[in-house]
């Protein structure tokens, strides 16, 4: 199963979101602790003022006459003490509360959420409550006590949680746009590089990287510019070998030719004359030799055929002379000719050819011819298709370009891009050298389709206007 792909600059700023989303709710829970213990600590400083109070009171009863008479007297210290939610009072030796003033929750610390309420409930436990003993002449009269309601703690817990994380959401929500547009800037490079890995499989080997700010894109512009002119190189080298070899080959072609015509023809044509003249005088003198000599006749003229067939593949006629057209017509009506009806071939031109290169025509009749023959052979196939095209250029950059196609109805394989016979190699081989690219594939509903795109090489220079120009 193919893994789902996520942007980089996505995948990395949802890490660093990820990341400060930890951090922000670390964060918002040290905020929940020091609320708690900033409550406890409160707690504790009231019970202590308090108990000092309570201390200070007994001793007035006491020492100073007219003092009033009220103990515990909590609504004197209580104005400074008290805030929302506190609750104060004074617990006897025997535990008995004695007083007890409280104030109300605020309004507002009665909208915290049930979930938000019971996860601080288990977290911090009750109400926070603080006790201090009321010291007289070195002895505990009793317990100043005090106290924080639970529901008022939760509340102002809640308000000072809920606007932390409020911020941390706006914060972390910028921090997240701010990362995306911080690695969008900075991986804008990767275009170029992904623009020029598309260039170079595209075949265009002069595609090169600019330079970058970045050491680790610069140091991969600078593999890519390496690798993509070691190709070039590379590639120019063997379309110059190739180009060679196909003129040796043309070249052992053309001597093949003439010693069969010149030496196997002349042979074949020496035999069937005889078997002619052999043929004359049976008849005459040994009519039982007859038929022997007959059948060595046709045999001599089935030779010949087969050798003019052979010369014929081995030297195609003079393209130059006679046109690509011309040729290409004359090629497909020998193959008509040989395959008797058995598979019907056809040409379809468009456009002009006679202004192309010797060389180029020539190649392209090579192409043409062993495409054909291949689907002759091999395709078992009742019609075969041949189309020649001029491609115009689409801007003022570019060059005209030939498509020639070979279609047939007859049978494919399975994989038709795997082959590697020696004509199809061949054929790969002369496309490449002239810089084109040969495509193969089905067609419906059955059959092969063989394609090459090649550029159209400059017009050839006649040499009056070379020495005129000199």
């Amino acid at each position: 199963m193919r893994a789902s792909r996520i942007d980089l600059k996505l995948r990395l700023a949802l890490r660093v979101a990820a990341l400060a989303a930890f951090c922000f709710a670390a964060a918002a829970a040290y905020v929940l602790f020091e609320t708690d213990r900033a409550a406890q600590a409160r707690a504790n400083w009231i019970a202590e003022v308090l108990a000092k109070d309570l201390a200070l009171q007994q001793g007035q009863l006491h020492w100073i006459k007219g003092a009033p008479s009220q103990f515990p007297d909590l609504q004197r210290i209580a104005p400074a003490l008290m805030a929302p939610g506190v609750c104060v009072a004074y617990r006897a030796r025997d535990g008995e509360m004695i007083q007890r003033l409280c104030s109300g929750v605020a309004p507002g610390d009665a909208g915290a959420p049930q979930l938000f309420a019971d996860l601080y409930q288990r977290l911090f436990g009750a109400d926070r409550e603080s006790a201090r003993p009321v010291i007289y002449h070195g002895e505990a009269q009793g317990e100043a006590v005090a106290s924080i309601d639970r529901q008022s703690l939760i509340g102002q817990s809640w308000h000072e949680t809920s606007r932390l994380v409020g911020v941390l959401a706006v914060a972390l929500l910028a921090l997240c746009v701010l990362v995306y547009a911080a690695l969008a800037d900075a991986l804008r490079p990767t275009r170029a590089i992904r623009a020029g890995l598309q260039r170079l499989a595209a075949g265009d080997l002069s595609a090169r990287l600019p330079p970058f700010d970045l050491a680790e894109l610069s140091a991969v512009g600078n593999v890519f510019n390496h690798l993509a002119g070691s190709l070039e190189t590379t590639l120019a080298e063997r379309n110059a070998l190739t180009q060679r070899l196909i003129a040796v080959q043309d070249e052992e072609r053309r001597h093949l030719a003439r010693e069969l015509h010149d030496e196997f023809g002349q042979c074949l044509a020496a035999i069937g004359a005889v078997a002619a003249s052999a043929d004359q005088t049976a008849r005459r003198e040994y009519p039982a030799l007859a038929p022997a000599c007959q059948s060595i006749a046709r045999t001599a003229a089935h030779m010949m055929e087969v050798l003019r067939g052979a010369l014929l593949r081995l030297r195609p006629p003079d393209v130059d002379e006679l046109g690509l057209a011309a040729s290409l017509e004359g090629l497909v009506s020998g193959w008509n000719g040989r395959c008797a009806g058995g598979t019907r071939f056809s040409i379809e031109l468009g456009g002009e050819f006679d202004a192309l290169p010797r060389d180029f025509a020539a190649s392209l009749y090579r192409i043409a011819q062993e495409a054909i023959t291949n689907a002759a052979k091999h395709a078992e196939a009742s019609q075969v298709t041949l189309r020649l095209d001029m491609r115009e250029p689409a801007e003022a950059d570019q060059r005209a370009r030939i498509e020639l196609t070979v279609d047939d109805d007859g049978k494919a394989g399975a994989d038709v891009s795997v082959k590697s016979g020696m004509g199809l190699l061949g054929m790969r081989e002369r496309i490449a050298a002239l810089g084109g690219a040969l495509s193969i594939e089905t067609s419906r509903p059955s059959g092969l389709r063989l394609r090459a795109r090649i550029p159209v090489p400059p017009a050839e220079t006649p040499p009056d206007e070379t020495r005129d120009a000199a």
